[in-house]
């Protein structure tokens, strides 16, 4: 038998893979965690012992701050640091990450979860924004997971089978499900199409909250109202935080997300869009841009029908804003490359100014 079968850490996603990973970590006296939580540079962590508190310690303040420990992570645990405090020695290798851009939009990513197996996307029924679905999914295929589309709220709409139909085709390739989290209505399909870790995504107000309690089986995350005047949500839940699934796998619930940066995404653009690049390899021009060259195929989709012209003006949207901020990072790249060829030219001229004065 495996040794990481009988470890208390396998019903968080620990595996055999993990542990054969994780033996250099032993031998230097550290012990694993899974970061559950991080709040100003203190993670609640879960370990073969337990929950418990660490310090991030010289993680928490990385040059690239996609590289900060985050909710999902696997850790190398020292139990006892400095000052009598856990502390976060080393991060493995993240799986899968969702990377979105910064709320500073300065080029860099910021991590929301790692090591995901599942995205499940959380959109309202009675109201869905197939643009913002769209920007999700590319952030959930760009991370490695698998995408699910859940439609909450499913009892507030004349049918949900229309509200899916509507969903799945701006999700190709994903699966769409319905369920109502206040009847209990579809939750369990719901489960049954998430494995794994579970990452819920989503708008303030979409219900992420209250469907991940009936996931969970009781009232563990707080949930709040949806405003009468406007029908937006508020941010009950503050921080990301991962908790264990009755049935198997873990779940964490996310902030509402009111701004989705889209981040190095190309890949996920493509696999968002599928039907629109299935449509672009019949086009005249392999550089086709869509807007009105001859011979366009996707053009010809939009104008009988059978592909939506919001579908292509988001495609293209998402096009333009994910370019825009892959120049941003070349740049930032190139500035740092720069600079650090000139702190080596320093270094050398001094080196050769010292020897020329016989130090």
């Amino acid at each position: 038998m495996s040794s990481f079968n009988g470890s208390p850490l396998s019903a968080y996603g620990w595996d055999e893979t993990l542990e054969q990973d994780f033996l250099p970590h032993r031998a230097a006296g550290l012990v694993p965690a899974r970061v559950a939580a991080v709040d100003r540079g203190l993670c609640d962590v879960v370990t073969e012992s337990g929950p418990g508190r660490a310090s991030a310690g010289a993680l928490a303040s990385p040059a690239d701050p996609a590289a900060a420990p985050c909710t999902g992570d696997w850790a190398a645990l020292r139990p006892d640091g400095p000052d009598g405090r856990a502390v976060l020695a080393a991060l493995l290798p993240r799986r899968t990450a969702i990377v979105r851009s910064s709320a500073a939009r300065d080029s860099r990513g910021q991590v929301l979860a790692a090591n995901v197996d599942t995205v499940a996307i959380a959109v309202p029924a009675p109201d869905p924004d197939l643009g913002r679905l769209e920007r999700l999914l590319a952030l959930a295929w760009e991370s490695g997971a698998r995408p699910v589309v859940v439609l909450t709220k499913a009892d507030r709409v004349p049918s949900a089978a229309e509200a899916q139909a509507e969903a799945a085709a701006a999700a190709p390739g994903v699966d769409v499900v319905a369920c109502s989290a206040a009847t209990g209505d579809g939750v369990d399909v719901v489960a049954a199409v998430l494995s794994g870790t579970v990452v819920l995504v989503g708008p303030s107000g979409a219900g992420k909250s209250t469907l991940g309690n009936a996931l969970l089986g009781g009232e563990v995350l707080a949930t709040g109202a949806v405003r009468e005047s406007d029908g937006k949500g508020r941010h009950t839940t503050v921080r990301r935080e991962l908790l264990p699934l009755p049935g198997g796998g873990v779940l964490i619930d996310t902030p509402g997300l009111r701004g989705v940066g889209l981040f190095d995404a190309a890949d996920g653009l493509r696999r968002a869009f599928a039907d629109v690049e299935d449509l672009a390899e019949g086009c005249r021009f392999g550089d086709c841009a869509h807007v009105s060259e001859p011979g366009c195929a996707v053009l010809a989709a939009v104008a009988d029908g059978s592909l939506p012209r919001r579908r292509l003006d988001s495609y293209r949207k998402l096009l333009r804003e994910n370019a825009w901020i892959a120049s941003r990072s070349d740049a930032r790249l190139r500035a740092e490359q720069r600079d650090k060829w000139k702190a080596v030219s320093r270094w050398q001229r001094r080196m050769y100014k010292e020897r020329g004065h016989g130090k």
